[in-house]
């Protein structure tokens, strides 16, 4: 860019020269910078485009690592494992039972004399964990003692010459506590064996027991989870006798697993008996009667009589006592009532006449036979409510207590009779009440015979009959279910009323019918018709 600049003349006249000042170019910054450093960057650039070409063209040369094939071969990564932890004791574990298809481990023709495998230590101290101490109780001696005047409201000259017992009463030619001598041993296992009974079934008893021993109360009673709840006596009862069925008692012996368990159970009952002979608590008769068969069982497996003698012949002697005008019981004592509460009277009565540590009136027998009378069919095979309709239900509670009270064996045409009727409603799916089953199951096991074999283990032309045992075993809960062990409650009114606990503790006397009783009579060859009485 050029600037003109304004000549002076010239001293001599001639023109004035032109005279021109060139200035450069005004640049930026940012001009000068670009020119500073473009030819760097140029060649910075051209160098790392030349080294990647180069490095390229280097590794077409180089060899190609190829895929690594697939292999068959597995590699498995094997961690050590921590040494296994000793296992402890567990004394709760089911006992797998027996098999019936073995031989047994003890040949033995006869039943034991024993129901214990060694010496009972009576001065040896059960105790019990987490259970509240049983408080003495004032209880009278025995009768006969010079202790007292009186047993359970009856006075010692009352009892002269109205008691009976062991064979002379009820008409049955059975020793005292001779039918609870199949609990155990070698006994058991023959009984299991030939009446049909398997390690199935009694791994089934074993796996209820522990189940229902979880259910103990801390003061040794069980409580029903029925309409019932509020009865403790007769829920104690009901659950102490599939233990003692299974050969359990308060006392220390080898296989008793359940000691502790009884002993608590048999505790409380002892605590809640009254003078009178009365429990503490019971809703009535039912109550009453179920509570005494289990104190009368206790006191004829174990011979115990310092401990159960005077409490359990209170209340047997309040049973005698508490019989309606009718030879029935009532809901109360002295009420007449109908036959279903008369069946745990007569089961009570009857495992006291198995002590002959205890008595019982022969006329109690007498009244409670002239009630069945008038509630019998025609031919006395089936039984009512208070009158001669006849019952399912109930027809097998009566069926109980002539076999009991009137002495009645396979040979008798009314249990015949009754047998065959109670064989048009065998065990099946679509019928589920254990009360029936309960007292159905002992009187065709006692009659014996094909019947039994049908009802016990099922008929194979009838797949609608799966025979009571397999049927049991089949609704029994197994383990990895909630309750396993136990039986849901049943649809009648032992469903109701004594919930899942009563349901489970009848399921369990139902499969111990093998050995729970020894049958006070035994078919013989040539023995199944009845005779004509």
């Amino acid at each position: 860019m050029s600037t003109p600049v304004t000549a002076r003349p010239s001293p001599d006249g001639k023109a004035a020269a032109v005279i021109r000042r060139v200035q450069g170019a005004q640049e930026t910054a940012a001009q000068r910078l670009l020119k500073k450093h473009i030819p760097a960057w140029v060649i910075s650039g051209a160098v790392h485009v030349a080294l990647i070409a180069t490095l390229i063209l280097l590794d077409s040369f180089m060899p190609k690592v190829g895929a690594e094939e697939k292999s068959d071969t597995e590699i498995t990564v094997v961690q050590d494992e921590k040494p296994p932890e000793e296992s402890k004791e567990n004394l709760t574990n089911p006992d797998v039972g027996l098999d019936a298809e073995l031989p047994s481990a003890v040949e033995s023709d006869v039943m034991d004399t024993v129901n214990v495998e060694q010496e009972i230590k009576k001065d040896l101290d059960p105790g019990i964990e987490n259970v509240v101490t049983a408080q003495p109780v004032n209880v009278t001696a025995p009768p006969g003692s010079e202790m007292t005047a009186t047993v359970g409201g009856i006075t010692s000259d009352q009892m002269n010459g109205m008691f009976a017992q062991g064979p002379s009463a009820g008409g049955s030619s059975i020793e005292s506590a001779t039918s609870l001598r199949g609990r155990t041993g070698a006994s058991k296992e023959a009984l299991v064996k030939s009446g049909g009974g398997n390690s199935a079934s009694e791994q089934a008893v074993a796996a209820g027991l522990v189940w229902l021993a979880s259910k103990q109360k801390q003061d040794g009673s069980w409580q029903f989870d029925g309409t019932s709840a509020s009865d403790r006596i007769a829920a104690t009862g009901m659950c102490l006798l599939p233990f003692l069925a299974a050969g359990q008692t308060h006392k220390a012996f080898k296989e008793n697993k359940y000691q502790k368990t009884v002993e608590a159970g048999v505790a409380y009952l002892i605590r809640n008996l009254q003078p009178t002979g009365t429990f503490t608590g019971s809703s009535g008769m039912y109550a009453h009667a179920i509570a005494t068969v289990a104190l009368c069982e206790l006191l004829g497996m174990t011979g115990d009589k310092q401990r159960l003698v005077d409490p359990t012949q209170k209340a047997v002697n309040y049973i005698i006592k508490a019989q309606g005008p009718n030879g029935s019981w009532g809901y109360g004592a002295g009420a007449n009532g109908d036959t279903s509460i008369v069946g745990w009277q007569i089961q009570a009565l009857h495992s006291a006449k198995l002590c002959k540590e205890l008595k019982v009136q022969k006329e109690t027998f007498e009244n409670a036979r002239k009630f069945l009378d008038s509630v019998a069919g025609p031919k006395k095979e089936t039984y009512g409510y208070a009158d001669r309709s006849p019952s399912l239900t109930l027809t097998p509670v009566g069926l109980l207590c002539r076999y009991y009270a009137d002495g009645w064996g396979p040979n008798n045409q009314s249990m015949a009779a009754g047998v065959a009727y109670l064989m048009k409603r065998p065990p099946a799916d679509n019928f589920n009440n254990m009360y029936y089953y309960y007292y159905a199951t002992q009187v065709v096991h006692f009659y014996d015979g094909p019947e039994w074999q049908k009802w016990n283990g099922g008929d194979p032309a009838n797949k609608a009959m799966p025979g009571m045992r397999d049927m049991l075993i089949a609704k029994q809960l197994k383990e990895g279910k909630a309750n396993h062990g136990s039986w849901d409650p049943d649809s009648s009114m032992i469903g109701s009323s004594c919930g899942r606990v009563g349901t489970t503790a009848l399921s369990l006397l139902t499969l111990e019918v093998y050995y729970r009783h020894l049958p006070l009579y035994r078919r013989e060859s040539g023995a199944d018709k009845p005779d004509e009485k």
